[in-house]
């Protein structure tokens, strides 16, 4: 890994608390940030493209990719794997570049195992029924798969205490600007600074 190593952030949130919106408009107004995107079983959503949110394969595939160890992290969600390819991840850390993973609390800790300061973020919707509320109305699943991730919410949540920071997106803006804090403080840690500034450390006489 490069001395000017980037940063792993991990975004985990249960489905339908905003997460992805989240990503997305950091990511509008910070392009710096490179998003690992993660493969899956599960069917493309009215509007996801291939290679842009997710990589959708076949079962085949996916166990292909686990057993060859090219997977940094996977785990089964509602009846679907989703995993993390390795070599992305590690290519743009070890060039520098900040990368993001939008992924569940089970491959958090997996990744957490291999980067132990990558930073962890969990975003929490205001309460239960405006989580089923989104659900509803984002109107890309069927009821009883609502009442299963439903259902599979407060188990999800219940991990919350496991992470470094907790947003709570009530007001989007306000839970973007809080998104965007974190990001900006990670960077200015002192190992991030020395990285990037190593003759001015040296200069000063600061240890890195």
């Amino acid at each position: 890994m490069s001395s000017a190593a980037g940063n792993v952030f991990l975004v985990v949130a249960p489905s339908g608390a905003g997460k992805s919106s989240l990503v997305n408009a950091l990511l509008a107004q910070d392009p710096s940030i490179h998003l690992s995107v993660s493969c899956t079983t599960r069917a493309p959503r009215s509007g996801e493209l291939d290679g842009k949110d997710y990589r959708f394969v076949t079962n085949d595939t996916f166990e292909q990719l686990r057993a060859g160890d090219q997977l940094l992290e996977w785990a089964q969600v509602h009846g679907n794997y989703y995993g993390t390819p390795r070599d992305a991840v590690d290519a743009a850390i070890c060039s520098g570049t900040d990368i993001l993973l939008e992924i569940d609390w089970q491959g958090a800790r997996q990744v957490e195992r291999l980067f132990p300061r990558a930073v962890g973020i969990f975003i929490l919707p205001p309460s239960i029924a405006a989580l089923r509320d989104r659900l509803t109305r984002r109107g890309q699943d069927a009821p009883d798969v609502i009442e299963r991730r439903i259902q599979g919410a407060a188990a999800e949540i219940a991990h919350a205490s496991e992470f470094e920071y907790v947003i709570i997106n009530q007001d989007f803006s306000v839970a973007l600007q809080e998104l965007s804090l974190i990001i900006g403080a990670a960077r200015l840690r002192r190992e991030n600074q020395a990285a990037r500034h190593a003759a001015l450390f040296a200069s000063l006489g600061v240890r890195s």
